[in-house]
């Protein structure tokens, strides 16, 4: 008898929390390994510019509006660099620090900002850190030459404060067509 994953979608929707969404299941390699195999990440970071009533649980309210321009001529500095110790967490037991970064750009969606990121890997409270220190940039507390300052630095108290994680968001993972049995 042939799996039903329809039939398996639909129950494990049913149990899951109202925030939490099953769209597709696939069959993998037995040998697949849903961290391991992945080759991208894309997150998502919102922003509201004051308070929202209907936002303030999955977006991060900010009442000093950045320069979002100039925000996202820094970002594109982060796909040309490699080494992101500067925006791990302090203590942590990783090998290496490198990530390849292929997108990082705001976007204004439905009346929020959206900070979207890809790359192969991040570092626990990578997007977070970045995300902060692009808003001290953003707000005139940085200057892009700084901001270059701390890409180089591979300390994290040269880099701004993290972000609140509530409206951090893991958007999409791409895997390799082969993973798919």
């Amino acid at each position: 008898a042939a799996f039903d994953h329809e039939q398996l979608k639909e129950r494990l929707n049913n149990y899951l929390p109202v925030d939490v969404v099953i769209y597709r299941i696939f069959p993998v390699s037995p040998e697949s390994h849903a961290r391991f195999d992945a080759t991208a990440r894309t997150y998502e970071y919102w922003l509201t510019l004051g308070k929202d009533p209907f936002l303030y649980q999955g977006a991060y309210a900010i009442h000093k509006t950045p320069d979002f321009d100039l925000m996202n001529q820094v970002a594109q500095k982060l796909l040309s660099h490699r080494d992101f110790q500067c925006f791990s967490k302090s203590r942590t037991d990783v090998m290496t620090y490198n990530c390849a970064v292929h997108h990082a750009q705001w976007t204004q969606r439905d009346g929020i900002w959206v900070f979207t990121i890809t790359a192969d890997r991040f570092l626990r409270n990578m997007v977070r850190a970045v995300v902060g220190t692009l808003l001290e940039v953003g707000w005139g507390k940085m200057q892009q030459d700084h901001f270059d300052q701390v890409l180089q630095s591979k300390n994290r108290s040269s880099a701004g404060p993290s972000v609140p994680g509530h409206a951090l968001y893991l958007t999409k993972i791409d895997y390799p067509k082969t993973i798919v049995s």
